[in-house]
Formats: C-alpha cells, sequence, structure tokens
C-alpha cells in the first residue's frame, strides 16, 4: 500500500472512531434545554399580559384571511409582532385554549435556538482556533456544546421561554441566529459565488422574518460588521485598512441589512409612540443612571441567577446618585475601558463586550430602544432582554473549555474527571435554578407573591408587584390581603388612580362604602376622565342614596366613554326610580340598541309602558322578554297584571300559573341542593 491509501485508511478508521459526536453532541444539547425547562409544560396563562393576548383576543384563533389579516396589519398593546401572532394562530389551531400546547411551542422554539447556539458557536471558536485535529475537532464540538447549553439552561432564559406572551423574543431570536448561522456559511464559501450569494440573500431574508416576529432585533448589521472584524478577520489587520479596496464588498453587503434594520426601526417606533416617554421628560443624568443600571445588573444576574422576579420597577422618584448607580456606571466604564486596554491580546473579550452593548441599546439614530434614549415601559430591567445579549458570555466559556480540552490532553482519566467537575456542578446548578424558576410561572397567584417576595428585599421594593398582586387577590375573593397589598402600593405612589379605584372596588365589596367614595373621588382627582372610577362612584352614590349625584357621575362617564353600556343601564335605572319615566324610557332604548338582547333592559322598559298604561308596546316588552328566557316568573306576573287591568283574566291566569309552576320548580331545585 502506498502513502496516499496508507493516509486514506487512516482518516478512515479516525472517521469511524469520531463519528459518534456528531450526532450525539448536539443530542445532549437538546436533552439539557428540554430537561431544565420540563415544568413549563404544567404552566398556564398569568394575569401578566397573557389574559389580554389570549383569553379575551379572539382575533388570532385561527389562520383564515381574516386572522392573518388582523395579524400583519395590528399593533396590538403596542407591539407589531405579526409572525409571532402566526404561531399563536397556529397554536389554536393544534390545541385549542389548552395552555400546555403553546408552552410546548415555545420549549420547541428555545431548543432550536440552542442547537443554533451551538452550530453558530462552532463555527466562531473554529475561526478563532482552526481545528487541524481529529482531537481538537471534538474539543470544538465540546465547547460549543457548553456554549450552547450555558445559553440554553441558564435562569435568566425562564421569562422568555415560559411567558408566553414574551415569545416574540423566542422567534425573533431564532430567525436573528438563523441569519447570523447563514452569513457565516455566506464567508466560508471563498471560491463558489453563487452559493455565497445564496447564503447572503437567505441571511436577509431570515433578518426581515427577525424584524417581522419583533422589531428590536435591528442591531444585526452591527453585529455582523463586529463578527467580520474578530474572528472573521474580514476587514484587514487593523482600522487603517477597514476602508480600503479587499473590504469593500464587506461593507457594501450590509447594505440590505440596514435598510432591512431601518424599516424594523420606524416600525418600532411607530407602534411604540404612545407608550415611549421622550428623555427629555426623565432627564439626561437619570437616563444615564438607569442605562449604567441595566448594563451592569445584567451581568450581575449572568454570574448570580437569584432573585430574579417579572418586574423590576423603574422607582417613580429616584437619585442617580444612589450608590446602585453609580456603582454601575463605574462597572460598565471600567470594564470597558479595561477591555479596551487589553484588545490587541485578548480581541474576543472586547467583541463580546461590544455584542453585549449593542444588543441591550438597539438603537441606530432614532430607532427603538431596549436602554436607550427613550422610555418603554414600567421596569428598569427585563431578564427578558439578556436572551441574546448574555450569548457572547457562553462562547467565551466555550473557549476557555477549548483551552482546558487542549491542557488536559495525555493527564490522565482521574485529572480529566477532577477538572470536569466544577462544569458539571455549575450546570447542575443551573439547571435546578431554571427548573425553580420555571414552576414560579405556574400561575398568576404564584406569579406575583414570588414577585413580592424577592422586590422587597431588593433595593427598588416594586409597587407593580404589589398592585398584581392585589388584583389576583381581588379576583379570588380574598379581600382583606387585597386591600393590605393596594394599601402598600399605594403608600409607593399615591398619584396611583387605578390603585385607587381598585381598592375602592375591595371597599365596597366590604360594605365600606364612605372608604369607597373617598378612594374613587380620589382616582377621579388624579384622572378626571377615568370612566370606570366615575362609574363605580356612582355605584356608591346611588347605594347610598343619593340618586341624582350617582345619575351625575354615570352621564359624566358617558361622556368619555360612550361605550360604557353598563353606566347608561343604571342611568335608565335611577331615572325610573325618580319617575322620570321619558329620560328612562330614552337611556333603556339607547343601551338597547347596543345590547338588544338584555333581558333586563326589555324588562324594565316593558314596566315603563305598563306605568304609562301603553300596554301594547308593554306587552310586546314582555314577549320579548319570555322570548329570550321562558322561565323569567316575574314578567309572566308582570304580564298577568297588564293582561287583568284590560280585562284579559283568561290569558291573566295563564300567565300567573307559569309563574307559579317557574317558582315552584326553583323551590324544588334549591331543596335538592
Amino acid at each position: 500500500m502506498n502513502l496516499m491509501g496508507i493516509q486514506s485508511a487512516t482518516r478512515h478508521r479516525v472517521g469511524e472512531k469520531f463519528c459518534w459526536y456528531h450526532a450525539l453532541i448536539p443530542s445532549a444539547v437538546v436533552l439539557f434545554t428540554l430537561l431544565a425547562f420540563l415544568p413549563s409544560l404544567q404552566n398556564g396563562f398569568v394575569d401578566w399580559d397573557d389574559y389580554d393576548n389570549f383569553l379575551q383576543n379572539p382575533n388570532y384563533r385561527g389562520l383564515n384571511w381574516s386572522h392573518l389579516r388582523w395579524m400583519f396589519s395590528t399593533n396590538y398593546l403596542g407591539n407589531y409582532r405579526p409572525l409571532t401572532w402566526v404561531t399563536f394562530g397556529l397554536d389554536y389551531s393544534l390545541w385549542g385554549m389548552n395552555p400546555v400546547g403553546y408552552h410546548f411551542t415555545s420549549l420547541l422554539l428555545h431548543t432550536a435556538n440552542a442547537l443554533l447556539v451551538y452550530f453558530l458557536s462552532l463555527r466562531l471558536l473554529s475561526a478563532a482556533w482552526s481545528a487541524d485535529s481529529p482531537s481538537k475537532d471534538i474539543g470544538l464540538k465540546l465547547a460549543a456544546a457548553l456554549s450552547a447549553v450555558l445559553f440554553a439552561v441558564h435562569p435568566l432564559r425562564v421569562e422568555a421561554v415560559v411567558w408566553l406572551s414574551a415569545r416574540s423574543h423566542l422567534l425573533s431570536s431564532l430567525f436573528y441566529l438563523s441569519a447570523i448561522v447563514c452569513y457565516l456559511k455566506s464567508t466560508a464559501q471563498v471560491k463558489a459565488h453563487l452559493r455565497r450569494w445564496s447564503w447572503l440573500a437567505a441571511a436577509v431574508m431570515l433578518f426581515g422574518f427577525s424584524i417581522f416576529s419583533q422589531p428590536s432585533g435591528i442591531t444585526l448589521p452591527v453585529v455582523l460588521l463586529t463578527l467580520d472584524l474578530y474572528p472573521l478577520r474580514r476587514l484587514g489587520g487593523g482600522p487603517g485598512k477597514w476602508f480600503g479596496r479587499e473590504a469593500f464588498w464587506v461593507w457594501w453587503e450590509k447594505i440590505p441589512f440596514v435598510l432591512i434594520a431601518l424599516i424594523g426601526g420606524l416600525i418600532g417606533l411607530f407602534v411604540k409612540h404612545d407608550v415611549l416617554v421622550s428623555s427629555a421628560d426623565i432627564g439626561l443624568l437619570p437616563r444615564l443612571g438607569e442605562v449604567f443600571y441595566g448594563l451592569a445588573v445584567y451581568g450581575l444576574r449572568t454570574i448570580i441567577p437569584l432573585g430574579l422576579s417579572p418586574l423590576y420597577q423603574l422607582p417613580a422618584y429616584f437619585n442617580p446618585w444612589e450608590w446602585p448607580f453609580l456603582v454601575s456606571g463605574i462597572i460598565v466604564l471600567s470594564v470597558t475601558g479595561g477591555l479596551f486596554a487589553a484588545m490587541r491580546r485578548w480581541p474576543a473579550g472586547l467583541v463580546s463586550w461590544f455584542f453585549y452593548l449593542v444588543i441591550l441599546i438597539p438603537y441606530v439614530s432614532f430607532m427603538l430602544p431596549v436602554l436607550g434614549n427613550v422610555q418603554n415601559g414600567p421596569q428598569v430591567t427585563a431578564d427578558r432582554y439578556s436572551y441574546l445579549a448574555s450569548l457572547p458570555w457562553g462562547v467565551l466559556a466555550g473557549a476557555g473549555i477549548l483551552y482546558g480540552w487542549e491542557w488536559l490532553r495525555g493527564r490522565g482519566l482521574m485529572t480529566a474527571i477532577l477538572a470536569s467537575t466544577p462544569i458539571a456542578v455549575v450546570l447542575l446548578a443551573l439547571m435546578g435554578l431554571t427548573w425553580q424558576q420555571t414552576q414560579v410561572w405556574h400561575d398568576t397567584d404564584s406569579l406575583w407573591k414570588h414577585a413580592v417576595e424577592v422586590t422587597d428585599r431588593s433595593h427598588f421594593k416594586s409597587l407593580g408587584a404589589h398592585y398584581n398582586l392585589a388584583n389576583g387577590l381581588r379576583k379570588q375573593g380574598q379581600l382583606k390581603e387585597a386591600a393590605q397589598h393596594y394599601h402598600i402600593t399605594l403608600s409607593m405612589n399615591p398619584a396611583f388612580p387605578e390603585a385607587h379605584n381598585n381598592l375602592g372596588l375591595v371597599l365596597a365589596s366590604g360594605n365600606e362604602l364612605n372608604g369607597a367614595r373617598e378612594h374613587f373621588q380620589e382616582a377621579i382627582k388624579l384622572n378626571p376622565k377615568y370612566s370606570e372610577a366615575r362609574a363605580n362612584l356612582g355605584n356608591v352614590l346611588a347605594i347610598q342614596g343619593d340618586l341624582t349625584g350617582a345619575i351625575r357621575e354615570y352621564r359624566d362617564a358617558l361622556k368619555d366613554s360612550p361605550n360604557l353600556d353598563g353606566a347608561r343601564f343604571q342611568v335608565a335605572m335611577l331615572l325610573a326610580k325618580l319617575n322620570q319615566l321619558d329620560e328612562a324610557e330614552s337611556e333603556f332604548q339607547e343601551y338597547l340598541k347596543k345590547q338588544p338582547n338584555s333581558v333586563e333592559a326589555h324588562y324594565f322598559l316593558g314596566t315603563i309602558y305598563f306605568a304609562r298604561r301603553d300596554f301594547q308596546k308593554g306587552m310586546d316588552e314582555m314577549g320579548t322578554v319570555l322570548k329570550l328566557r321562558p322561565d323569567f316568573a316575574e314578567a309572566h306576573i308582570t304580564l298577568a297584571r297588564a293582561l287583568r287591568l284590560q280585562g284579559k283574566l283568561d290569558e291573566a291566569s295563564q300567565h300567573y300559573q307559569q309563574a307559579l309552576g317557574i317558582l315552584k320548580a326553583q323551590r324544588e331545585i334549591q331543596n335538592l341542593r
């Protein structure tokens, strides 16, 4: 056998020896991910946007033309994410309203992202450290697998994975990571130009899909340029060569990505326009304090993922000179300066830090930020925002494993086991914390109890956590506990009209009418157009006998909210009690235009006609009542009385008998109970 034959046979034997890990290693990534998030399949919908998005929103339920048109034209709850809605429409088609199926889809998306991180890490580590031997090849795959598993099972991923309303982060990341993988494939096609441009076109298309899943992925062009610098080294050896002839196509190929990013930024600004607050309203110094705090705290939670909460409340009033903000600024500036100083010796550190910053501050000029020059939402940070931003730390950990793999070669099995033990302990600890954090999102009650417990121990006590817990307790009928948390909420922010209104509802349910009235009045004082609070105040005044005051509040509520049908019904009822029958008739008729099947409205309108001796109209209304509810005994009795007044005694007797039969049946049912 000649030398070429010997080499070929050797490669064949080596290939047989090492081929097992090509499938086994990525399969292990999938297994670890699924195991860490397995409890999510027992979770339900939570009252933290899920109720609004799914339980009270029929528009996404299906994939026919009307549903798709809504998905691609809506900015529901201030979000434009049509492809994410498509996945929810698919969920509904498969699972109906069973939350298990929805959580299963989210888990599959996260698992797919973990696999993409594996292949992405493998490519980046290979570019930084070429695999020139089978041993180093398996080391690269193990390092990439560790990167993927650290990314996938970290507790900071929990919010994005198990909170169904945050699925847009999963889907956007799926396309975002896929676009990077395709881009890296295109850079590897040096000679095959057609294949290279095909991969590049696929990357552009996937980036567009990412934007249509959630516009916050606009940072991709900057990320790709960063990767071109290191580890791909496509822009030459230094800044002086970045704009040379060889780098021309590197810049040119980013144009379609930049155009898509601009479109995504404009979409994001447009749909978020009503919920964003200008940085001028917040102030530059507090804004910088928030940014530094966010950047530092995500890094801290990556290292010590304890005390995670669904809401880290932005204080209504805070001092940017307080120690959390000052320390955060010092940390961020120190890390940035240190990595710049070590740029030549350790470029991977600076590139990873820059990737982290770019993901967490995704704005170019006036584009949509997460932490940027405008404020979006009540949170100072949110775990879901770290979904992609923490990716480089996993890749760096994989690089460390790769160095360790080389060091361990030839040092014996026992040394390898001892060196691997800390890694195994860290992974098991992260999986345990993720398993536990996943169960926190099991239901609304457990979610907000955990949030209150965590945030009350933190520097920023969360009024939102107390408020949301109070809302859940109120709905469960635990009025005393709900009132306690509403009081805590108002102690942190007395100018919170919704908390005053809801505390008023709790007090009214406990028959504490004077206290309820005071809180409804305070809510109206804080927000004069708060129609719900005005209607609630009208209810209390009506119970207390101030019918004129109640009518005034109901009518003021209807001025700002004409569709507040309950308030209109109450106005009609009170006018009837005051014997203002003409106005009462008008209000009932207006109410019935929007609620034509309201049995109560038809009944009371009929009684008004009977009171005015307009028997024909009254009988017509009672006839409608009995068509809608044949077992309405009171309607039979009222109709019988009207017939008796008209001398129609036989017909009156029939209705009396029917009423007696209905009442007798109802009593028998009650006795059985």
